[in-house]
């Protein structure tokens, strides 16, 4: 297994330079192709006469058209020769914007993204991470912003006995066989400790048939098991936690479970997840 196509999601208004570093490692990693991707909505604005200036709207159409263009040239040049192939696609839309960017994945093995500025759960004009995590049916590598490079050195694997966290694990497996050293880790209550060992050493004898050395980790659960998660990440020097991405629909939107959403709040770590 490995990824052939990547697909990148750009920020506007801003640099993408580590986005763009750590995607082009990868593609030369994997010889993988790379489209970009960037997704806007045009101005909402309500004036109490109920009418908006046209030169109003001009003016922010055109600084969209302008941010757009400045993405896709630092998407070129950072990538020019470092990949199999380029692509790009760009919208400016009212309807939701992961709703476009997940359905353009449907060509891509992995979705590399950064998390938007903000309340992860604001939709407004930048696109939401989460919704989009649990509407790609694609692996997503969320990246922070503070993030430049993408070692693979040590990477743990959040396990929890789920549909979700399965999934996580196998979409990483192209990672997990260039990384120096995989570390399964389980939070578990004091009573399901004998059982959570029995599971993790299950998962390393399985990462062992595809040529992948890991070790196995239990932990006690704590009151937070996101902060234990980001503890054992951060003492083992992890740049790397591959997770299962939990939450539910309602009314359209996603709410995120207290893990996944705390991940995405993390500064220090990269993060594959998958829904």
């Amino acid at each position: 297994m490995t990824y052939a196509s990547l697909m990148v999601h750009l920020e506007l208004g801003q640099s993408n330079a580590g986005l763009l570093r750590i995607t082009g490692d990868l593609a030369e990693r994997f010889g993988a192709a790379v489209t970009g991707i960037v997704a806007c909505q045009p101005m909402q604005m309500a004036f109490a006469e109920g009418y908006v200036p046209g030169e109003v709207y001009e003016q922010d159409n055109n600084e969209r058209k302008r941010e757009i263009g400045e993405a896709e040239s630092e998407f070129r040049a950072a990538l020019q020769g470092r990949a199999k192939a380029l692509e790009w696609r760009q919208t400016v839309r009212f309807a939701p914007l992961p709703e476009y960017v997940a359905h353009e994945a449907r060509g891509a093995d992995l979705l590399i993204t950064g998390v938007a500025e903000g309340d992860l759960l604001d939709s407004s004009r930048a696109l939401n991470t989460g919704d989009l995590i649990m509407q790609a049916g694609r692996p997503v590598l969320v990246v922070p912003r503070s993030v430049q490079t993408l070692a693979l050195q040590r990477v743990v694997v959040g396990w929890r006995d789920s549909r979700e966290t399965r999934r996580a694990v196998s979409d990483a497996l192209p990672l997990l066989k260039i990384a120096g050293l995989v570390t399964v880790a389980e939070i578990a209550a004091p009573d399901d400790m004998a059982a959570a060992r029995k599971h993790v050493d299950g998962v390393v004898a399985w990462l062992a048939l595809h040529g992948i050395s890991a070790e196995p980790s239990v932990s006690p659960t704590t009151s937070d098991d996101a902060a234990g998660l980001y503890t054992i990440a951060q003492d083992l020097g992890a740049d790397l936690i591959v997770a299962g991405a939990y939450g539910h629909s309602r009314l359209m939107e996603w709410a995120l479970g207290g893990v996944t959403r705390d991940l995405l709040l993390k500064q220090d770590f990269c993060a594959l997840l998958s829904h």
